[in-house]
């Protein structure tokens, strides 16, 4: 299974995040034409007390979060706005981690006037985003994420998230 899902929190259970993991990893993987058969992710959905420990725990932030990621190997680009590197199936085979949390995608997604299935869609793609190399430390990283975010989502008949809700 590409993506191996941990739901610590039962409403993930009835927000069918399974099924939304799949269909997004699928589609991210296949945005960069890879073969989601070849790689390997794991999604912790949990909720806003336990990924505000895991905030303080790595990014020394202890407020909740949305999304959180743990990349496998690092993988980012050596130029600002430019590309990370390829995956290579053999070497790169689980991409690393990522974490959700209930609470916060539903404030936002409330609060952005989105369904929940379309915010949690574009969290996870914004985490596999990560997990592949890219970033939004720098305004040319950022537009370059936030332009492969968009493109994926529009794929999914989601729309645009940067023009809507922030």
């Amino acid at each position: 299974m590409p993506i191996e899902v941990l739901i610590e929190h039962g409403d993930w259970q009835n927000a069918d995040v399974e099924r939304l993991a799949n269909i997004t990893f699928a589609e991210v993987m296949d945005y960069f034409g890879y073969d989601p058969e070849l790689y390997e992710v794991s999604l912790l959905a949990c909720d806003d007390s336990r990924i505000a420990g895991l905030n303080g725990e790595f990014r020394a932030k202890n407020t909740a979060t949305n999304v959180l990621s743990w990349p496998s190997v690092e993988r980012g680009p050596t130029d600002s706005g430019g590309f990370p590197r390829a995956l290579d199936p053999i070497h790169d085979e689980f991409l690393g981690d990522i974490a959700l949390a209930y609470e916060t995608c539903c404030r936002e997604a409330d609060s952005g006037a989105k369904l929940f299935s379309d915010h949690a869609s574009h969290l996870m793609v914004h985490g596999l985003l990560h997990l592949m190399g890219f970033d939004h430390e720098t305004d040319a990283d950022a537009t370059l994420m936030e332009r492969i975010e968009t493109e994926i989502l529009g794929k999914m008949g989601i729309n645009a998230p940067y023009t809507e809700y922030e």
